[in-house]
């Protein structure tokens, strides 16, 4: 559909969407969004617009934690995966095999995937921030724990089982229950391993989801 001004002329629907639009916070986060969601559900390194939430991961890096990263030597790579509602649907079927997590529009780079083959042959470990960032990469992975770059729409579906090629660390919220993200996390750390750190998330009064903490499993 076309979309107009007051004044009859075109009308560039993003530019209304951020105008117009409200941040879309997620449903359990019970209260409307506020000026400062603009600003703080979104990481300081989002460039392209598409996505329907953030990365939750991202949001716990700032600019100056990522340049002090860059002092020690961890050097930083991006891809794009615009987010979509596939990610949020919980997980309805009997067995966890018959689920699948709809395709969403994703890019990897050339720079990035030489990057990558560059941390493999000094003997590096890829740490993906975040669930997207880990589909993309396992997504684009070849033979030998390469990857290659590419956009298009992003249709992997990660289950226990799953193995994987790039990824070494993964950097990730905590999860809701019966969520495909939660299914991915089992399927990199182990079910076992993971139910029990997330026993003792629940025991110290950690926080879930978006705006809530993060681990580090390796």
């Amino acid at each position: 559909r076309s979309l107009a001004n007051a004044d009859g002329s075109d009308a560039d629907p993003l530019e209304l969407f951020g105008r117009l639009g409200r941040v879309p916070l997620p449903p359990y986060i019970e209260r409307p969004d506020a000026r400062a969601d603009r600003e703080r559900y979104q990481t300081v390194y989002a460039r392209d617009e598409g996505a329907i939430a953030a990365p939750t991961a991202g949001l716990h890096f700032t600019r100056e934690l990522l340049q002090a990263l860059d002092r020690s030597g961890v050097g930083t790579s991006r891809i794009t995966l615009h987010v979509g509602p596939g990610t949020f649907r919980p997980v309805r079927t009997a067995r966890v095999e018959e689920h699948v997590v709809e395709a969403e529009w994703a890019r990897l780079p050339e720079e990035t995937a030489a990057a990558v083959d560059a941390c493999r042959a000094r003997g590096g470990r890829v740490v993906a921030v975040g669930t997207t960032t880990t589909r993309v990469l396992e997504w684009r992975a070849e033979e030998g724990r390469r990857v290659r770059p590419g956009e298009g729409m992003c249709d992997l579906t990660i289950l226990p089982g799953h193995r994987f090629r790039v990824v070494d660390a993964l950097l990730t919220n905590f999860h809701l229950p019966r969520s495909s993200l939660l299914m991915l996390v089992s399927a990199f750390a182990g079910r076992e391993r993971v139910l029990r750190a997330y026993a003792r998330a629940v025991e110290r009064g950690f926080r879930f989801y978006s705006y809530g903490d993060a681990m580090l499993l390796t």
